[in-house]
């Protein structure tokens, strides 16, 4: 089957996951979020997604490659340092205010959502920004 086909499978059924999961909601993200008023309800998204990734990564990997690719793609990287911890601060603090991660608020563009057009936009700006400021301390180096 032709890659460009099965990626837009798995695009779309990711896409039916996020919807139906809750993940396209910011106020759901929110709520989850927020300690005063809190909604568990998407710990069974976490569950699901996890306990899925769990059962069938080992499986997975027993391949020597992939269905449709030459190699796997795994990253090696296991050092925890600062730029990694502030990453995760800046995600999560995005996440936080706007109820937004990235694949959801992709996905949440198709409905038409304003929100999600102008966090998607301020994202691409936030990446820009990154691979200018990278570009600039590596130059000073």
């Amino acid at each position: 089957m032709n890659q460009a086909i099965v990626a837009f499978i798995v695009g779309l059924a990711f896409a039916l996951g996020l919807g139906l999961g809750g993940m396209t909601q910011p106020q759901k993200i929110v709520s989850f979020l927020d300690v005063t008023a809190w909604d568990p309800s998407l710990l069974f998204v976490m569950a699901g997604a996890v306990g899925v990734h769990g059962l069938l990564y080992p499986l997975v990997r027993r391949r020597k490659t992939p269905l449709l690719e030459s190699q796997f793609h795994v990253p090696e990287g296991t050092c925890i340092n600062l730029q990694l911890i502030l990453g995760s601060l800046i995600f999560g603090i995005g996440w936080g205010i706007g109820g937004y991660c990235p694949g959801p608020a992709v996905v949440s563009m198709a409905s038409g959502q304003t929100t999600a057009f102008v966090f998607v936009a301020m994202m691409l700006v936030g990446m820009g920004a990154y691979h200018l400021a990278e570009k600039f301390l590596a130059r000073q180096k």
